[in-house]
C-alpha cells in the first residue's frame, strides 16, 4: 500500500491516507482538519486519485485526532474505528476542547467498530494489523503493514522521544513496555510514521532513542 501524509493546523498533527494503488480504497488514519481549508485539502486528494474511502481509523481519540472524523464520516458515509478503552475519550471530544482552547466547533466521537489488538484491517488487497500499545492513552493502537513494511504508531512513538503520559489515561512505565513489546519487535527497516513530526524507523530508535535505553 501507498501513504499519503499531511500536516493540519491543531498542535501539528500528522493525518494518513492509506491505500491500495489497484483497487483505490483507502482508510483515513487520525483526521485532523479543523477547518474548511483543511476539509478541502483531504477532498481534492481523495478525489484527484479517484480514491474510495472504506474507513476513518483512529490510533487514539484526544482531539487533535480525531477532530475531523464528524467531517469525514458525514462526507463518505464510513465507520469510524478505534479501540474501546479510549470511547471515554471520544465521547469528551467537547470537553478537551475546552481544555485545549480550541474554539472551533467540534462534536464528540461514536466509534462505529471497536478495534482489537491482532485485528486485521483490509484495505483493498492491503493489510493494516492492530497493535495495541497502551500507555500515552489506553486505547492506543499501531497500525502495522508487514507487506509494505511501515507503522503507524500515533503519539506512542516519536523520532527520539514518546508519547507524553500527563494526559487523563496516560501511564509512562505502560508505555515503555508497549513499545519495547509492540513496536521494537517490528523489523528494524519498518518505518514509523508518527502523529507528531518526521518518519524514523524502528532500527534508529533502537539506535539512538534515549527514552528506551
Amino acid at each position: 500500500m501507498k501513504i499519503a501524509i499531511f500536516q493540519f493546523s491543531l498542535f501539528g498533527i500528522n493525518t494518513y491516507v492509506v491505500y491500495d494503488p489497484e483497487t483505490l480504497k483507502c482508510a483515513v488514519i487520525d483526521p485532523g482538519m479543523i477547518n474548511r481549508e483543511e476539509e478541502m485539502a483531504m477532498d481534492r486528494f481523495i478525489e484527484k486519485n479517484n480514491l474510495t474511502v472504506t474507513d476513518i481509523i483512529n490510533t487514539h481519540l484526544h482531539i487533535d485526532h480525531a477532530v475531523g472524523n464528524s467531517y469525514l464520516q458525514k462526507k463518505y458515509g464510513v465507520p469510524v474505528r478505534a479501540h474501546i478503552l479510549d470511547q471515554p475519550l471520544g465521547e469528551r471530544i467537547i470537553q478537551q476542547a475546552e481544555m485545549f482552547g480550541v474554539d472551533e466547533k467540534v462534536k464528540n466521537v461514536d466509534i462505529s467498530s471497536f478495534l482489537n489488538a491482532g485485528d486485521i484491517i483490509k484495505i483493498g488487497n492491503g493489510e493494516l494489523k492492530v497493535l495495541h500499545v497502551p500507555g500515552h492513552s489506553q486505547g492506543s493502537v499501531a497500525l502495522y503493514d508487514e507487506k509494505d513494511g511501515f507503522v503507524v504508531v500515533g503519539d506512542a512513538l516519536f523520532q527520539g522521544s514518546i508519547g507524553r503520559t500527563d494526559l487523563p489515561g496516560g501511564n509512562y512505565n505502560q508505555l515503555i513496555n508497549s513499545i519495547n513489546s509492540e513496536l521494537m519487535a517490528l523489523p528494524a527497516s519498518t518505518v514509523v510514521y508518527s502523529g507528531h513530526g518526521p518518519a524514523t524507523t524502528i532500527g534508529d530508535e533502537k539506535r539512538m532513542n534515549p527514552f528506551l535505553r
